[in-house]
């Protein structure tokens, strides 16, 4: 792969990367904060979204490192470059912080699909199949928010 390519896909995974970063700091707000009826249920989608965002996280990371880049994931990082709104720390009623993780994750799986065609754009089949299976992922979590808040 030519070097500018690699610079250029590079820059997308750091800042899926930050992206991702900042998610997870939202699901865990959510998580450790969350009241009402249905908490167990709803923290234990939270928790599944905490995993599986570690998971994207790292396979981001080491498709950075293995394009000869930094992974540059640390919080302060992801902060500065983050596209997500900030998230309310005031909510704590299941229903509002639900529909807050749906619409960060709405943004993410927006940019993660935005993401495949960059990729594919530049002919890195191999990252383009990464975002696949992130917004796969991402999409899936969200349409299980959303039949909550379809209730």
């Amino acid at each position: 792969m030519p070097l500018e390519i690699r610079v250029y896909i590079v820059a997308l995974l750091n800042q899926t990367l930050a992206e991702t970063v900042d998610l997870r700091s939202h699901v865990k707000q959510a998580h450790w904060n969350m009241k009402g009826p249905e908490v167990f249920l709803l923290q234990t989608l939270l928790a599944a979204l905490t995993t599986e965002l570690d998971a994207y996280t790292d396979q981001v990371a080491a498709r950075i490192t293995a394009l000869g880049g930094t992974a540059q994931g640390t919080a302060r990082l992801a902060v500065t470059r983050s596209t997500l709104a900030e998230y309310p720390s005031d909510l704590v009623e299941s229903t509002a912080l639900v529909q807050a993780l749906a619409e960060r994750l709405a943004h993410c799986a927006t940019m993660v699909r935005a993401n495949i065609t960059h990729a594919t754009d530049v002919e890195d089949m191999h990252t383009a199949h990464l975002y696949i299976d992130m917004v796969r992922g991402i999409e899936t979590r969200l349409g299980g928010l959303e039949a909550y808040l379809a209730q």
